[in-house]
C-alpha cells in the first residue's frame, strides 16, 4: 500500500508543479496581451482568462490539495520523522506560500488588474524551479546531503538562474524594434 500512496503523492506533485509553471507563463502572456491594440488585446485576454481559470481550478489547485493529502500519508507509513524531512517540509511550506501568492496574482488578473510586468513575472516563475530543486534533492539525497553544501549548491543554482534571466532580457531587448 505504501508504494501506491507514494506513487500518487509523486503524481500530484508533478501535476501541481506543471500547473504552477504554466500558470505564470499564462500570466505573462495575459499581461503582454494588454500591450496589444484592439481587437487583438480583447481576444487574447478573453482566451487567456479561460485558459488560466481552467488550469488553476482544474489542475493546479486539485493537485496542491491531493499532494497535501498523500504527503503526510507517505511519512506516516515511515513511522519516523527524519531530520532531512523536516528541512524538506520547510521548503514545502514555502512552496504552498508561493502557491498562495500565485492565487493572489490569479485574482488580480481575473479582475483586470496587472500589477506586475512580464519581466517580474518571469522572475517569479523561476521561484517554483528553486523549490523543485531543493525539494527533489532533499527527497532523493536525504541524510547524505551536507546542509552547508546543499545550501551552497542551492545559492549557486539561484545565481545561475537569475543570471540566465538577466541575459535573456538583454537579448530580448536587443531584438525589439
Amino acid at each position: 500500500m505504501y508504494n501506491y500512496i507514494k506513487a500518487l503523492h509523486i503524481v500530484f506533485i508533478v501535476t501541481w508543479f506543471a500547473g504552477m509553471f504554466y500558470i505564470v507563463r499564462l500570466f505573462i502572456y495575459n499581461t503582454e496581451a494588454g500591450e496589444k491594440g484592439e481587437p487583438e488585446k480583447s481576444i487574447l485576454q478573453k482566451q487567456f482568462t479561460v485558459m488560466i481559470k481552467r488550469l488553476w481550478f482544474g489542475i493546479t489547485w486539485p493537485s496542491a490539495v491531493l499532494t497535501l493529502v498523500f504527503g503526510p500519508l507517505v511519512w506516516l507509513q515511515l513511522g519516523v520523522l527524519p531530520g532531512w524531512l523536516l528541512i524538506k517540509l520547510f521548503f514545502v511550506a514555502g512552496l504552498y506560500a508561493y502557491h498562495f501568492s500565485l492565487h493572489a496574482i490569479y485574482k488580480q488578473q481575473m479582475n483586470g488588474v496587472f500589477k506586475y510586468s512580464s519581466q517580474k513575472l518571469r522572475i517569479w516563475n523561476e521561484v517554483a524551479t528553486i523549490f523543485l530543486v531543493a525539494i527533489v534533492m532533499l527527497a532523493t539525497v536525504k541524510q547524505n546531503m551536507s546542509v552547508v553544501w546543499g545550501l551552497a549548491g542551492l545559492i549557486g543554482f539561484v545565481i545561475v538562474l537569475m543570471s540566465a534571466i538577466k541575459i535573456y532580457k538583454i537579448i530580448r531587448d536587443k531584438k525589439k524594434p
